[in-house]
């Protein structure tokens, strides 16, 4: 069964929420997890000519070590990580793709220039929790 990677910001309030949004809906544990601030972040952005201090930008690699392995970002990221919960998320998601590309994202960068002073911003990448561990590919904090 084909994977998802989440590669978000690590220090990020909003990005945490997230994360922990779709660890809690994600029933079929498809969706695995990294900060952008750890390697596998860095080795598969890198390969795909794109950098990981870009923390503005969600990443979703979708069918992860797959032949037909691609790379998103983000509103289609984070639509995409929706699509994969299943039930009213994927019809979320769908009806949200009807909104064309270029326009959904001029709304991600509001709330990515924003995001630190309404969600808060930590020191450090936070380790996760006990329970989902096993779903981040580094995991330690960086």
């Amino acid at each position: 069964m084909a994977s998802t990677v989440v590669f978000y910001d690590g220090v990020c309030g909003l990005c945490d929420r997230l994360v922990k949004f779709l660890i809690a809906r994600d029933q079929r544990g498809r969706i695995l997890f990294a900060p952008l601030q750890g390697d596998a972040a860095r080795d598969t952005l890198v390969r795909y000519g794109r950098s990981p201090d870009d923390l503005r930008t969600i990443y979703v690699v979708a069918n992860w070590r797959e032949q037909d392995e691609r790379l998103l970002s983000r509103s289609r990221a984070v639509l995409h990580a929706l699509d994969q919960l299943g039930g009213r998320w994927r019809l979320l998601a769908v009806l949200a793709r009807l909104v064309p590309s270029p326009l959904a994202d001029v709304a991600y960068r509001v709330v990515a220039r924003v995001r630190y002073r309404v969600f808060g911003r930590y020191d450090v990448c936070r380790l996760p929790p006990a329970e989902s561990r096993s779903r981040f590919l580094d995991r330690q904090a960086s």
